[in-house]
């Protein structure tokens, strides 16, 4: 109930920040960002857009991947327009639906030789129909998490090298949202397998959780494996709150729309929604803090599967083994098994 008014007033928890600060606001004590390479994904509309926005005018290199790379050199010509201070702006092709993308965008970018001190993992698809990704899984999964995983684990040398070097504290950033305490269960991997083989029909709703709580393990158990390597990296994940991005605005009807309108004084604006990203990935208040969840700007409790050590390190060796090797296998996770396909498609992404 105290939560539930705080958010409603917009009082400031411990941070000093709350529900209707924005993502300068949250930033206003990091104008200097000169020193940061970024890279976000989805960053070419909605909080992804606003949070790119933000660091540019702090003054932060960006790196934008993008399936649609008309989408994201329009992108960068706003940001070199609206903000002088910007530094480079790097735009790569990137399909996170697809590991094989996943892999050629990682060798592009560190053929580039560029520091990484920032890693935002923000691209998000909410799937109305069922389909697979070209590696044989379930589209929102693979774009929200499978891809965002082997993302990160093929630049995490590289940050913690950046960091080693620099002295600098990098940072991974997963956008979750509340909506991953929906998945109940605690199958992950049967629910998947159930799903790509038909034997579970499609719950849009509930594979969307599935995916956020997916960002939400996955981020305790990157924080582990930092902490094993001394690596000055940390891992946190965020929930922006809801916001009327063009993830939501593709569902627009009549239903849709009444309902939104009756809850507008719950939504935030897009700069409000992007200011729990933007704290977290350069505030010095964070420094480091690792492995927790944040909402308005504060650490806040993830659901209690979303807490499970054991479930992470579930999650962690089932990806692994997806992500392993881009040739045609059988997976077996217990008595899980998925058929891995090869991919050589970049297509198929949907931005938050």
């Amino acid at each position: 109930m105290l939560t539930s008014l705080r958010y409603l007033t917009g009082t400031a928890g411990p941070s000093g920040f709350g529900s209707r600060a924005t993502a300068e606001d949250a930033t206003a004590a990091c104008a200097d960002l000169r020193h940061i390479t970024a890279i976000i994904t989805g960053a070419t509309s909605g909080i992804g857009a606003e949070t790119a926005r933000v660091l540019a005018k702090r003054g932060a290199r960006l790196v934008l991947p993008a399936r649609r790379l008309k989408a994201a050199e329009e992108a960068r010509a706003r940001l070199l327009a609206e903000c002088p201070a910007a530094g480079d702006v790097v735009v790569l092709p990137l399909d996170l639906s697809s590991l094989a993308s996943v892999r050629r965008f990682a060798a592009r970018f560190l053929a580039l030789g560029l520091p990484l001190n920032l890693l935002i993992n923000n691209a998000g698809k909410f799937a109305d129909r069922f389909a697979l990704s070209d590696d044989g899984v379930e589209m929102t999964f693979a774009t929200n998490y499978l891809g965002h995983f082997l993302l990160t684990k093929l630049l995490l040398e590289k940050m913690a090298e950046t960091a080693r070097a620099t002295g600098v504290e990098g940072r991974v950033v997963n956008v979750s949202s509340t909506i991953h305490s929906w998945f109940a269960g605690g199958d992950a991997a049967g629910y998947i397998d159930g799903v790509a083989r038909k034997k579970i029909p499609y719950d849009p709703t509930r594979a969307y959780a599935l995916s956020k709580l997916a960002n939400v393990l996955h981020t305790r158990a990157l924080a582990d494996r930092l902490k094993e390597m001394k690596a000055n990296v940390t891992a946190n994940c965020v929930h922006p709150g809801i916001v009327r991005t063009r993830l939501i605005r593709e569902r627009d009807g009549l239903v849709t729309n009444t309902v939104f309108f009756l809850a507008s004084k719950l939504l935030k604006t897009i700069p409000q929604a992007a200011a729990t990203t933007c704290y977290v990935a350069v505030h010095p208040a964070v420094a480091g803090v690792s492995g927790k969840y944040f909402a308005d700007c504060n650490e806040a409790s993830p659901s209690r599967l979303g807490s499970s050590g054991e479930e992470a390190a579930k999650l962690w060796r089932f990806s692994e083994e997806i992500a392993a090797e881009e040739k045609e296998e059988s997976v077996h996770v217990g008595s899980f098994r998925l058929q891995v396909q090869s991919s050589n498609a970049d297509r198929g992404l949907a931005f938050a």
